[in-house]
């Protein structure tokens, strides 16, 4: 068993999820008198804050005593929104109420054949048990555990299996091709199915890498090939070639050097590329991966744990990384009723669990990240969720903490409000969940979500990484976030 806490602090951190930054208001506020404070108890003060705060589309909210669930304040807090990355709360008590805190992924080597004379007569499986964060270095501590046993050839195939979960060729369909916070999802992944491409200027043209990086390891990768194009539009190009994902990058856009995460699309392959590579340092020679569908049977001669699931959620909700919580929720949904068809039909199921659990009847969700804007949520069902996980105590240890933010931007940490939150972004969809420890210990629960759909629909494909106007909407959002939780904290503190 190796420890992979250190990974999740520092790889989550380099790669983390990335921005993706998903109609009329709903509510119609009556003229305020001027001078009206948003802290003033009663509707005036929330409809101050709401006409102030200058933001195109609709916003709900809702805020409850934790304790009690008693709700205290909403605005259409019965209409759903996309929850962006705020969904992977539900992700999180999802796997917690079905796999159980002392949960561990595993990632095993099988051989289908005995071990005579160091030399393993049959086939070597590589089989992928669903782990997130399984990383170059736990495909090393494999690779060291097959010597130890003192394996050094094969006669037969090298075998990949990923089949324990559904394949996804991208979370969203939706967004560019290059972006590395929507990677494929299949049973086995790698470095979170991101790969790292490096360039840097070599007199008038540019040496490029792409490698499977961690702190220890650095093996080249086969899978993935890049070649600097002279052109100035688009930067980057992808083709998928017989399983070995093909990029373009615009000669014009690389500067001189630079590094990024890419995506991998065909996780089976890249997993058995870089394990080829480490097996070879040590001294085992294998043959060239091929992905298999069907497992074969087999004893196990080698396998690594994943740390338990409370730490795997603690960071993905920490780092919103997507592919966790899709990984870890399809996980859940395979534990429940089987291997689901597809990433959307598992998200029909944890919306399925959410109503049965929480009595949360709005709840649509098409997977378990928010990255696909046509999952919806309300804000009242969210908080139900949150005042049930609050009395059981599982959920706010897990979420960070949410500063307010002074008129230069820096953190408050000081601030008398104290929040612990999930937030989510997407081109101008924002939202936030969580809780709320008012002056005095009194603790809330609440949602925000905010969107403009419409200026969503205009944004084309090539532009969802840095479309023109999100940001400014998305630094309203949060600032609205702010002064909401700031009159919470007063109006219901006690």
């Amino acid at each position: 068993m190796i420890s992979r806490r250190v990974f999740l602090s520092t790889a989550l951190a380099a790669l983390g999820s990335g921005p993706a930054l998903a109609n009329a208001p709903l509510l119609t506020p009556r003229p305020q008198a001027r001078g009206v404070s948003p802290l003033l108890p009663g509707p005036e003060g929330l409809q101050s804050i709401l006409q102030k705060a200058g933001l195109s589309g609709e916003v709900v909210c809702a805020v409850a005593n934790a304790h009690t669930g008693e709700l205290l304040e909403d605005v259409s807090g019965d209409r759903g929104l996309p929850p962006a990355s705020v969904a992977k709360v539900l992700t999180a008590l999802y796997g917690l109420d079905t796999l159980g805190p002392a949960f561990r992924f595993n990632t095993r080597l099988l051989a289908t054949g005995p071990v005579q004379g160091g030399v393993l007569k049959g086939d070597l499986v590589l089989v992928g048990g669903g782990d997130p964060t399984l990383d170059t270095n736990g495909l090393a501590e494999l690779a060291a555990q097959l010597k130890a046993v003192g394996l050094r050839d094969i006669s037969g195939r090298f075998l990949v299996w990923d089949g324990l979960l559904p394949y996804v060729r991208t979370i969203d369909p939706g967004q560019p091709d290059h972006v590395g916070y929507s990677p494929a999802v299949s049973g086995i992944a790698l470095n979170f199915n991101q790969v790292h491409f490096e360039w840097k200027k070599a007199g008038s043209a540019w040496t490029v890498t792409m490698d499977a990086r961690t702190d220890k390891y650095r093996p080249d990768v086969f899978t993935s090939k890049m070649a600097v194009a002279a052109r100035g539009l688009p930067v980057y190009t992808y083709e998928d070639r017989a399983g070995v994902d093909h990029w373009t990058v615009a000669s014009t856009a690389l500067g001189k050097g630079g590094a990024r995460w890419l995506p991998v699309r065909n996780p089976a392959l890249y997993a058995g590329d870089v394990f080829q590579t480490l097996a070879r340092a040590h001294g085992l020679a294998l043959p060239a991966p091929k992905p298999v569908g069907s497992l074969p049977s087999g004893q196990v001669i080698a396998q690594i744990y994943s740390a338990p699931l409370p730490d795997l959620l603690q960071a993905m909700l920490k780092y919103s990384n997507n592919l966790m919580a899709e990984m870890i929720g399809m996980t859940a949904s395979l534990q429940r009723a089987g291997r689901p068809g597809s990433l959307a039909e598992s998200g029909q199921r944890m919306s399925a669990w959410a109503a049965s659990t929480y009595g949360m009847r709005d709840c649509r969700l098409v997977d378990h990240s928010g990255l696909g804007e046509a999952s919806r949520l309300t804000a009242t069902d969210l908080v139900r969720a949150l005042v049930a996980s609050g009395r059981s105590g599982t959920l706010k240890p897990l979420l960070k903490p949410v500063y307010f933010h002074d008129a230069k931007g820096r953190p408050v940490k000081t601030h008398p409000v104290q929040v612990a939150a999930k937030t989510g972004t997407l081109n101008f969809v924002s939202g936030l969940g969580g809780f709320v420890t008012a002056p005095g210990g009194t603790e809330l629960a609440f949602a925000i979500f905010s969107a403009d759909m419409g200026a969503r629909a205009r944004i084309s494909r090539e532009e969802r990484e840095r479309p023109p106007g999100a940001r400014s909407w998305n630094s309203r959002a949060k600032k609205l976030q702010e002064r909401l939780l700031e009159r919470w904290g007063q109006v219901y503190g006690s």
